[in-house]
């Protein structure tokens, strides 16, 4: 795995905060987070998109986002644990994982901005 992939799933550990921080900010203070997590999470994005496909590169992005949110509203808010919804994360992951399998990573050159 390449440097610009781990981008990826550092700007989808950003996106868990930021989306939580939509749901659950209440003061300056964790408002202040949830902007500072979408910059650095849409940042860090942009700078692996310029140099991965695009395509694989949201959908990865997204998948980890939707299944790190779904998770930490379980195990941090307390949020009822369903097994098909579970299930269909899992399966979202396996397509995300699948996605990243067969793509090619084919290194743009000339993107170094």
């Amino acid at each position: 795995m390449n440097s610009n992939w781990i981008k990826v799933f550092v700007a989808a550990f950003f996106e868990v905060f930021w989306v939580i921080g939509l749901k659950h900010a209440h003061d300056v203070w964790t408002w202040t987070g949830t902007i500072i997590s979408i910059v650095v999470s849409f940042y860090v994005l942009i700078m692996a998109g310029r140099k991965l496909p695009v395509g694989t590169v949201y959908a990865v992005f997204v998948g980890l986002g939707t299944a790190g949110t779904a998770i930490s509203e379980v195990i941090i808010f307390g949020e009822p644990f369903k097994l098909s919804k579970m299930l269909f994360i899992l399966l979202l992951l396996v397509g995300v994982i699948g996605l990243k399998t067969v793509t090619k990573d084919n290194v743009q050159k000339g993107a170094e901005n």
